[in-house]
């Protein structure tokens, strides 16, 4: 009875450890994460509710720590005020880009990570019927992220992270340039795989 205790025992321990342990050898993953975005600022003079967004990467490790990221995008935003006398919907979709750097807390396998890089994208403001208003075109920005992977099985990760996203971009509305500057903190869960 004691040896089919320890045998038990041992393999429990051998399962958890293998479906716990890390793939040092993956060099490219893909992550999806979701979560809400705040504006930390108005957008022209449109006060931006609380907001909703997703974003899909790959990214290729080519050092030990060090590895590029390219994705898509979406966001979301409401507001209860009108712009340009419409009541309108923001979205925010394009390219991400950059760089990630990521490490181990010490002996441990949780990493923590932090990510640098641009963005092409573009604005879309949209009725309340969901027709495109105006339209920014694409352009330049950049965001910053910060946060933890933590794994959940042998090629699984949990991802929350925390981003800072800047895009400033000019649209023509009613025969009025407007510069847009849309700045906002996105709070992200993700789920990663490594290849």
């Amino acid at each position: 009875m004691r040896s089919l205790k320890i045998s038990a025992l041992l393999i429990l321990t051998f399962t958890a450890t293998s479906l716990f342990a890390q793939t040092q050898n993956s060099k490219f993953s893909f992550e999806f994460n979701v979560g809400p975005s705040l504006a930390t600022q108005s957008l022209g003079d449109t006060d931006l509710n609380m907001g909703f967004g997703f974003e899909g990467t790959f990214t290729y490790r080519f050092m030990p720590h060090l590895g590029v990221y390219a994705g898509w995008g979406w966001n979301k935003f409401a507001s209860d005020d009108p712009f340009e006398g419409v009541d309108a919907d923001f979205e925010e979709t394009g390219y991400v880009f950059g760089l990630q750097f990521k490490h181990p807390f010490q002996t441990s396998d949780i990493n923590w990570l932090l990510r640098a890089g641009g963005l092409y994208n573009h604005l879309e403001i949209e009725n309340p019927d969901g027709d495109i208003v105006w339209d920014t075109g694409h352009g330049l920005g950049y965001q910053v992220v910060a946060g933890i992977e933590v794994p959940v099985g042998k090629k699984w990760n949990l991802v929350p992270t925390v981003k800072f996203h800047s895009l400033s971009r000019e649209i023509d509305a009613n025969g009025n340039t407007r510069d847009l500057d849309l700045r906002y903190l996105g709070v992200r869960v993700g789920l990663a795989r490594n290849f």
